[in-house]
């Protein structure tokens, strides 16, 4: 079985990452990280995101902890990175490479700033073709 963790470093994040790891020891994990493009995003600036998209590839963003706590529990892991709107990155990487499930964290944001912002979890519920499970 192949579980999908959108990774960004926050704590819902992690959150996930523990939960799938506990929930689906057997399972492989795949932490993918987004980078995502700013609006108006033009050609001009490709050599930078080329830069930020080889350095993320370089040296994956998993903290001491959370490695830890993958190589401590057995769980295979490995992670990806994909660059656009994350929450369809989610969803395509997803649909592309045979994942079973996705475990995602959620900000819990409410009221105007969830309006206001969106929610990727949200988005992800929604358009997945999969089971979704959110943490928060």
């Amino acid at each position: 079985m192949a579980i999908l963790v959108p990774y960004d470093g926050s704590t819902p994040a992690h959150q996930a990452v523990r939960h799938a790891a506990e929930t689906y020891p057997d399972a492989e994990l795949v932490l993918l990280r987004v980078i995502e493009l700013a609006e108006g995003y033009t050609s001009a600036g490709f050599n930078l995101l080329r830069e930020q998209f080889d350095e993320a590839e370089a040296a994956p963003d998993v903290s001491t902890e959370l490695r830890s706590l993958l190589d401590e529990s057995g769980v295979e892991f490995r992670v990806e990175t994909a660059v656009g709107s994350p929450a369809r990155e989610i969803v395509d990487f997803a649909a592309e490479n045979d994942i079973d499930h996705i475990i995602i964290g959620s900000h819990g944001r409410q009221g105007v700033s969830r309006v206001l912002l969106g929610s990727v979890a949200e988005k992800v519920v929604r358009r997945a073709p999969i089971p979704v499970t959110v943490v928060r």
